[in-house]
């Protein structure tokens, strides 16, 4: 643990004065509320999209990268818009694809200490920055009709387990839930089918039915079309 990281833990354990704590947090609150009218107002606009979730980490010229490009690529193709969290890597390259695909690109971006800097293919009236998680999951979810989720770290894991848990729990839509790349998610998949469901029960069996994993960027944008053509509804841009 470095110094600064027990620096703001001590801070943490401080003692607080309530006037300080109602100052800071209800200036918090109007923040919060002010993210969320952005989002919302900006959001509203976009039409049909498809929210794809990835790894900051992966470079240009990686497999997965260009798998990202291309389900993009075809999804703006489609009439789809295409929402990211704005940064490198699986976002850039979604972003990349929606672009060259003439359709909607869309960054909702986080403000990190490293890793994230906004892409340069997201549409300038479409790109919002956020510092706050939370609010940002919320964009992500509320304004899409489908999510395809990329290999990609912690963030990526979190986004994935938020969409099926709203569906779940029926509080979304039951929307496509894509997960691209078999032997990248083998394990997790493995684990969540002997472990969850089958030795503690935590999990029911149809829950795994609550998404979808395949490999090409073809099968991802397909499980999204036949979707809507089985619903009787089409991209209204």
């Amino acid at each position: 643990m470095t110094t600064s990281e027990e620096e703001e833990i001590r801070k943490e354990f401080a003692p607080k004065d309530w006037h300080g704590v109602k100052a800071t947090d209800s200036w918090m609150i109007f923040k919060i509320m002010a993210e969320f009218v952005d989002g919302f107002e900006k959001l509203s606009k976009i039409g049909p999209c498809v929210s794809i979730f990835g790894s900051a980490r992966t470079k240009p010229g990686h497999k997965y990268y260009k798998t990202a490009e291309e389900i993009a690529f075809k999804l703006t193709r489609d009439g789809y818009g295409v929402i990211t969290g704005g940064g490198p890597g699986i976002m850039e390259a979604a972003n990349k694809g929606a672009k060259a695909g003439g359709g909607k690109s869309v960054g909702l971006n986080i403000v990190l200490p490293f890793e994230q800097m906004a892409n340069k293919f997201i549409d300038t009236d479409k790109l919002i920055n956020f510092d706050y998680f939370f609010v940002r999951k919320v964009m992500f979810v509320k304004y899409a009709q489908g999510f395809i989720i990329l290999p990609g770290g912690f963030g990526t894991l979190d986004e994935f387990f938020e969409a099926i848990t709203l569906i779940q729990t029926n509080k979304r839509a039951h929307f496509p839930v894509v997960v691209v790349g078999k032997k990248y998610w083998g394990g997790l998949i493995k684990w969540m089918k002997e472990t969850l469901v089958e030795e503690e029960h935590n999990v029911s069996p149809e829950d795994m039915d609550l998404f979808h994993i395949v490999d090409t960027a073809d099968e991802a944008v397909g499980i999204i079309n036949d979707f809507y053509s089985k619903y009787m509804l089409k991209p209204n841009f």
